[in-house]
């Protein structure tokens, strides 16, 4: 179990927590920009009302090491995305939306319990569309003594804005950096404006918390980027990583992940219709060590 607490224990501040509810009418958490009333109940294109929908809860052992230390990471996944992708391979809850309408009180308890049952972290796994009444959560919790880091798992598609005034709520931001053109983020994510977001996203979360650091082999603050690698996508792979380097910190841990195959409507899209290569993997791989980024 973590000994070590979160930098502020009592954050976010009633202020934050009131701001960021302030964005939810109309809805502008996220670059969706809906504009809907969620708070009354309008859904926009997360497909996420007055309140979260948790799909499940517990601890988890299939995340980075760092993550998982001996207690496991203690994911809370959260039902519907701000992206959608059509290679979704956790379609039936982002897509499909399933799980169970929960307050922030409600999810607090949940956080605490994972806490009490060992694990390294409460890991919220796609928050985005969420942020403010996750961030009531934290605060309900960390009064009530919960120590355990934030881990804020997203697909990068944020508004900078809404990561403002995350800062003190978050300790671990792992962001996916999924795309690097325009066309690729809109065919597979109708995201054009992707790229821009994600750039931003990942530039505004290492200021927040900076290079992960790992003590004892748990993760307790800092940034962890995950890049998924896709078929025919290697030199946009290249991009991203290109970018994180230069842009957003050359000591920054990367997850180069080799897990894609062709789920949800990925079949309907030829080119994307296969698992990579092992060719392709590695080319990946060896570009990010080049760059002398950290591999996870």
């Amino acid at each position: 179990m973590p000994t070590e607490p979160s930098r502020d224990r009592v954050r976010p501040s009633e202020q934050q927590v009131r701001e960021a509810y302030g964005l939810a009418n109309p809805c502008r958490i996220c670059p969706r920009l809906c504009r809907v009333d969620r708070p009354a109940g309008e859904k926009g294109y997360c497909g996420i009302g007055a309140l979260p929908v948790v799909s499940s809860a517990g601890p988890h052992y299939g995340e980075e090491r760092p993550l998982v230390g001996r207690g496991g990471s203690g994911t809370i996944f959260l039902a519907g995305c701000n992206l959608l992708c059509v290679f979704c391979q956790n379609y039936d809850i982002s897509h499909g939306r399933a799980g169970q309408a929960a307050t922030p009180a409600e999810i607090a308890r949940v956080m605490i319990l994972l806490e009490r049952r060992g694990c390294e972290n409460v890991n919220f796994v796609t928050p985005s569309h969420v942020a403010p009444w996750l961030m009531d959560a934290v605060r309900r919790a960390r009064l009530e003594g919960f120590r355990a880091p934030i881990v804020y798992n997203c697909g990068g598609y944020e508004m900078t804005e809404t990561l403002r005034l995350l800062e003190g709520t978050v300790d671990i931001y792992m962001p996916d950096a999924k795309f690097w053109s325009a066309e690729t983020a809109f065919r597979y994510a109708t995201a054009r404006d992707y790229v821009e977001r994600m750039r931003a996203a990942l530039i505004e979360m290492h200021r927040q918390v900076g290079v992960l650091c790992i003590e004892d082999g748990v993760a307790r603050r800092g940034l962890l980027v995950r890049h998924l690698v896709m078929p025919g996508l290697v030199e946009e792979s290249k991009q991203v990583l290109r970018f994180v380097a230069d842009e957003v910190s050359p000591h920054t841990y990367v997850n180069v992940m080799d897990q894609y195959r062709p789920m949800y409507e990925a079949h309907d899209y030829v080119e994307i219709a296969r698992p990579i290569t092992g060719r392709e993997f590695r080319e990946v791989g060896d570009y990010a060590r080049g760059l002398g980024l950290n591999l996870l």
